[in-house]
């Protein structure tokens, strides 16, 4: 997730010194502060994750309530990666506020700090998002109010939170063909000497739900739910390893519905599969009351290690799968760890730590698309940009930060936003417009949103090679009216199209425009890219003022679109058959 990003800076900004001298605190915000005792403790002296669950659920629940005026049930978890565990005697701080909130769901973010209270030193161990779902009320369905940010980091959080949303709409879907498409590549399993029989670390336990484990809702508390499928997989895992593991990762996860005062809760839990110094445990909670069937309330893939006396990972035993179901589990398994190997490399990194071109595959699709689109989003939300240069209402702004320097070209064009993002979402036109590409193709039409283009770019010098780039260009139309129209570029490589003698490969970190309509007719164009070696030739005199080439092709795109606006745009996304009946 996005977290690594911005690291523990996403509730930095939790309380600011406005120019009045008052401070700033956001109106969601709510903290937990708690010392670990002995009793929320492992054997190893450390917090159990299932009570920092809870406490993180219940902290995160009354940030939603806060909010929507009313009671909120866990709707669903991102990914936790917890990076560190907590001692006996350390504090725990939870921090957690609602980042937006859409029709009746809202996104709350959770910063979860440890402190040493002796050394005054303090550390993060997790940065996690929750969805949550105000409860309906006597009057009807809630219509949550919108979140307002204030400072830069509310409105980075506002932004990215409309992404994340749509990749968790889409994930189960995504997930699930990747799984079928991956398990399908891996034959049959293999087979290990001394391997431990996956039905020995099989799990299985029972809990009542009284009312200490429900909200005043009489709804059982996600993070109890949570604490409680943390349990039986430490155990399973503990079986396989016959040691103490710990947990690292909790897969996003869904609940699929509610648990109550009352239920029964069952929860199973299996290893899947070990690899040298991992294991995944899948765990599942089902609930019944008297003789009705068993329910489905939530799924969970948990990732374990467990650490030597220097705290460095353990080689782990291997696991026998045991016939049909064990088998699919297995290499379902095999396929995960990949997925969240990119997810963890391509989201989880900040942005200077993931490589200028990242390998494209269907595998990797959804969350390319979402680093691709989120940093874009995070350029937008700078507000420290300098004014370089301006020529008849074409503005050139430069940002230097990190040893990285980032421009945009800001404009503004009597077309509406809606038809200027179907024009410039097609870069096969580009060429129209813009000197620098001079060839542009499609190589792949990933989905409605993603497309794969190889573009040509003249040498800027005589006698040097031209360039190349293959990128992936990623578009998104706004989520409400405060959205701006997204298309975001970078970088990509793929198998194949290996660079060629002919060209000198080039490479964009990031790039693209953003565009937000100022009123019907009037349109603000801004164009971002965080200048790489590949891309630095071709602006360097614009941002040293010697030059106004960006003024002459922006000017050209304004042409491009005015002269288009009232054309019919055959979406470049579309199908042939679409395209046909578009043109017709």
């Amino acid at each position: 997730m996005t977290s690594g990003q911005k690291d523990g800076d996403a509730m930095a900004d939790a309380q600011l010194i406005h120019a009045d001298g008052e401070s700033y605190r956001n109106p969601t915000e709510v903290q937990m502060s708690q010392i670990v005792m002995p009793c929320h403790a492992n054997h190893r002296g450390e917090l159990s994750v299932g009570q920092l669950l809870k406490w993180m659920d219940s902290t995160a629940c009354l940030s939603a309530e806060r909010h929507a005026g009313c009671s909120c049930i866990t709707a669903s978890v991102d990914d936790i990666h917890f990076e560190l565990t907590i001692g006996v005697g350390k504090v725990v701080n939870i921090i957690a506020k609602v980042n937006r909130a859409f029709t009746s769901s809202m996104e709350v973010g959770i910063l979860v700090t440890c402190e040493d209270l002796y050394t005054d030193r303090q550390w993060k161990v997790c940065h996690a998002f929750a969805t949550f779902v105000a409860r309906r009320t006597e009057a009807g369905k809630v219509q949550l109010k919108q979140v307002i940010p204030r400072t830069q980091m509310e409105q980075m959080e506002y932004s990215l939170a409309a992404e994340r949303r749509r990749m968790r709409l889409i994930h189960a879907e995504i997930i699930t063909d990747l799984l079928s498409s991956s398990t399908a590549q891996l034959g049959e399993c293999q087979e290990y000497e001394g391997a431990v029989p996956a039905e020995r670390t099989r799990v299985e336990s029972v809990e009542l739900v009284l009312p200490p484990h429900a909200n005043h809702q009489v709804s059982t508390f996600g993070g109890q739910i949570m604490a409680w499928m943390e349990n039986v997989a430490t155990i399973a895992a503990s079986r396989l390893c016959n040691a103490h593991p710990t947990l690292r990762t909790i897969d996003m996860f869904h609940f699929r519905g509610p648990s109550h005062i009352g239920d029964r809760l069952v929860l199973k839990a299996i290893v899947n599969n070990s690899f040298k110094h991992s294991m995944e445990v899948g765990v599942c909670a089902e609930a019944y009351q008297g003789r009705e069937p068993q329910r489905h309330i939530n799924s969970a893939f948990m990732t374990f290690e467990v650490l030597d006396n220097e705290r460095k990972p353990r080689t782990l035993p291997r696991i026998r799968p045991e016939p049909v179901d064990g088998k699919r589990r297995y290499k379902e398994a095999i396929a995960r760890k990949k997925i969240r190997l990119d997810r963890k490399y391509i989201i989880s990194c900040k942005q200077t730590q993931v490589s200028l071109s990242v390998p494209w595959d269907p595998s990797n699709q959804m969350y390319l698309s979402y680093n691709n689109v989120s940093a874009l989003k995070l350029m937008d939300t700078r507000n420290n940009w300098v004014l370089t240069s301006e020529k008849n209402k074409v503005r050139l702004y430069t940002l230097e930060e990190n040893h990285m320097l980032c421009f945009k070209v800001e404009m503004y064009v009597s077309v509406p936003a809606e038809q200027s993002f179907h024009l410039l979402s097609d870069l096969t036109r580009r060429k129209e417009w813009d000197r620098h590409y001079e060839q542009c193709e499609v190589i792949i039409q990933a989905d409605e949103e993603d497309t794969l283009y190889r573009v040509v770019t003249p040498s800027v010098s005589k006698g040097d090679k031209g360039k190349d780039f293959i990128l992936l260009a990623s578009r998104r139309k706004p989520c409400d009216s405060r959205d701006p129209y997204l298309i975001a570029l970078r970088s990509v490589t793929l198998p194949t199209h290996p660079p060629s003698e002919d060209y000198t490969r080039g490479e964009v970190q990031c790039a693209g425009f953003t565009i937000r309509e100022e009123s019907g007719s009037v349109t603000k164009l801004t164009y971002y890219n965080q200048a790489t070696p590949g891309v630095l030739p071709y602006i360097s005199t614009d941002i040293a003022g010697l030059s106004s080439g960006f003024y002459c092709t922006f000017s050209a795109c304004s042409r491009f679109l005015e002269s288009s606006k009232d054309a019919r745009v055959v979406d470049p996304a579309a199908s042939k058959e679409e395209k046909s009946q578009q043109e017709e």
